[in-house]
């Protein structure tokens, strides 16, 4: 195994555990948030063949940096494959983000928001020299992989993302699950606490039920109207 291919890559990722990414031959352990050990039989010959065949073909790859700083390795991972005629073999740098609704001062507002923090996308064709120029670009920790070899992202994986970056409609993240105690934060019902009865995670809204004059009463909020207590 080349030199390269012993470094430290970052095995603890918590897209995968999320259930977010996959990895061939590999279970991923949502419990410990890890990847566990690999597999048996569970990848095919025909399979590690085409995987051999695809090696000069340009992959997406998952590089870890300070959390904060994906749009500044963005830059400088860039310039430094333009400097260091590197354009050959990394093509393309992303920061996956989404439009999401929030509620601020009783008024919803559309923000960009990060999908995963302090993780970039690298679609490149990985050997030593382009694993040197991507791995000493300033705020990088390590790429994302197995054991000690990076590991590139499976098509599905790189299509369910992008589907993401380019929603017509800005998401509404669902913060809580049937059972859950919350608290109403805006509107009629501000400071009113309850159980979630229902999601409507279509629609944007929760049922809960609060104590109102003794009684157990079921009303309906905005998810952006409550938090978890």
């Amino acid at each position: 195994m080349d030199d390269w291919q012993d470094q430290e890559t970052q095995e603890v990722y918590d897209p995968v555990a999320a259930g977010d990414f996959s990895v061939d031959g590999f279970a991923a352990s949502g419990d410990q948030g890890r990847l566990d050990e690999p597999v048996e039989d569970q990848v095919p010959d025909e399979d590690l063949e085409a995987a051999e065949a695809d090696a000069d073909k340009p992959q997406w790859y998952v590089v870890h940096c300070y959390s904060g700083y994906e749009n500044k390795v963005k830059k400088n991972l860039e310039h430094r494959a333009e400097s260091m005629g590197m354009l050959n073999r990394i093509f393309e740098v992303i920061v996956p983000t989404e439009e999401q609704v929030e509620l601020r001062d009783g008024q919803r507002r559309v923000v960009e928001r990060r999908i995963y923090p302090g993780y970039v996308l690298v679609r490149m064709v990985l050997d030593e020299e382009s694993w040197y120029v991507v791995r000493n670009t300033p705020s990088v920790t390590g790429f994302v992989g197995i054991g000690t070899k990076p590991t590139p992202l499976r098509q599905e994986e790189v299509d369910r993302i992008m589907r993401r970056m380019e929603a017509e409609e800005p998401v509404q993240q669902v913060k809580v699950k049937i059972g859950d105690r919350v608290r109403v934060v805006e509107g009629s019902f501000t400071d009113f606490n309850g159980v979630v009865d229902e999601v409507y995670a279509e629609k944007g809204k929760a049922r809960i039920l609060v104590s109102f004059f003794n009684r157990e009463t079921p009303i309906e909020v905005d998810l952006l109207q409550i938090e978890r207590v």
